[in-house]
């Protein structure tokens, strides 16, 4: 059987996958230990991928100058270098407009699950994906009625939860797997 290599890879995996998920819990509680601190290092680390990304953007546009759509290429390169110049010199101001676009991006989607929702309505469940809609909304509302102080921590606490949650799924995950290499 084909399934049988398979499984019996997968099973030799779970140690790693329960590695992983050790590392996600215990930076997702020191992220909520410290939401001002991890909102700085997400900061950080979004702004160092931002002039990473808008480096080789400036370098491919260099090396592209004949087509058409180099002028393009460019200012989205110049453009992400000076987001990420901003969000690494200054972590703390950086944080305001990611805050901002956290609150938008959940007004947008719980405002998208609401009508999804309505349009379930004769099914069974989409009153769950309407308390997702709801929950959505209310969180964007209440990080934009916060601003700019919410600036300072939501985004730290919004990774602590995402790691945690996250670390808890490889952890079942890496039990699954382990199940697995044993039943072979």
């Amino acid at each position: 059987m084909a399934d049988n290599g398979v499984n019996e890879s997968f099973g030799r995996t779970w140690t790693w996958m329960a590695v992983l998920a050790a590392i996600c819990i215990v930076g997702g509680f020191m992220a909520l230990l410290n939401p001002f601190g991890a909102t700085i290092f997400a900061v950080t680390i979004a702004g160092w991928v931002f002039l990473v990304q808008g480096i080789i953007q400036v370098f491919h546009a260099s090396r592209i100058r004949d087509w058409t759509g180099f002028l393009w290429s460019l200012g989205i390169g110049v453009l992400s270098l000076l987001v990420g110049i901003v969000l690494v010199a200054d972590p703390l101001a950086g944080a305001i407009p990611l805050t901002l676009l956290v609150a938008v991006l959940f007004l947008a989607t719980g405002v998208a699950k609401t009508m999804f929702a309505l349009a379930l309505r004769p099914l069974d469940g989409w009153i769950w994906v309407l308390a997702s809609g709801l929950v959505s909304v209310v969180l964007g509302v209440m990080i934009l009625a916060g601003l700019p102080a919410t600036a300072t921590t939501i985004l730290g606490l919004l990774l602590g939860i995402e790691l945690v949650s996250n670390g808890v799924l490889f952890l079942f995950v890496a039990l699954g797997l382990r199940k697995l290499g044993e039943m072979r």
